[in-house]
């Protein structure tokens, strides 16, 4: 039998593409509109679960839930309005291409819709370097659960001792965790070093940018050795 591909798996909102303020402004004027006031500081620290998950997070399990899809599209819409002007995070093209040349299976695995994906593709404009994507719109459960991560890992034929997960949020480094996946973190998100160390990163550093430059001293380096996980030949 041959082995198994090597997959680096990479998170999109707050780590490639520079969207998480975006995002936090979105859900807390989505949430206003339907008389939820949540600070923008909790809000914030939610950002990176599905929605599901988020307003569970933020309003709690046992309310009433008349409004979770109303307040959804709400954020959605309030969101759209910043996708002509998104950008990537300076060497986020660069490090996916670089990954991808050095035998990584490269392979997005993002909390969002497929259509958001689809937008947040073209804002990356990296497709040559990409095997698969995988959104909320393939899994029952959103991060933090670790079925995107295994959706993204079935979907390139991988195996969680032979990949690495690329995150910004504790809901990154909790779903690679749960699925087995060693994760390199970036505080881009707005996150530090000490909760997303805490959380399980084995690494964490400023940004994509930082990471490239750092690629040969990280998880990233190249795919492990079979059998010499952590190993970098």
């Amino acid at each position: 039998m041959s082995e198994a591909p090597a997959a680096a798996l990479f998170d999109v909102d707050g780590t490639l593409v520079d969207t998480t303020y975006l995002h936090t402004l979105a859900w807390w004027e989505a949430l206003r509109q339907y008389g939820h006031d949540v600070d923008a500081a909790r809000v914030h620290r939610a950002v990176g679960m599905g929605a599901d998950q988020l307003l569970d997070h933020l309003l709690g399990e046992d309310r009433r839930h008349d409004d979770d899809e109303a307040v959804t599209a709400a954020h959605l819409a309030l969101w759209a309005r910043s996708w002509p002007s998104l950008r990537p995070f300076p060497g986020a093209a660069e490090l996916l291409r670089e990954c991808a040349r050095r035998g990584w299976r490269v392979v997005l695995a993002t909390s969002a819709s497929a259509r958001e994906a689809e937008v947040l593709r073209r804002a990356l404009d990296v497709d040559d370097a990409l095997t698969a994507v995988t959104t909320a719109d393939d899994v029952d459960a959103s991060k933090p659960a670790p079925d995107l991560v295994h959706a993204a890992l079935e979907r390139v034929d991988g195996v969680a001792e032979r990949s690495v997960f690329v995150g910004d949020a504790l809901w990154d480094v909790r779903a690679a965790g749960r699925a087995g996946v060693r994760c390199v973190a970036v505080e881009s998100g707005g996150l530090c070093s000490r909760e997303l160390r805490a959380a399980g990163a084995a690494e964490v550093h400023a940004d994509v940018g930082a990471l490239l430059h750092a690629l040969d001293d990280s998880l990233l380096a190249r795919p492990p050795v079979a059998g010499l996980v952590g190993h970098r030949a």
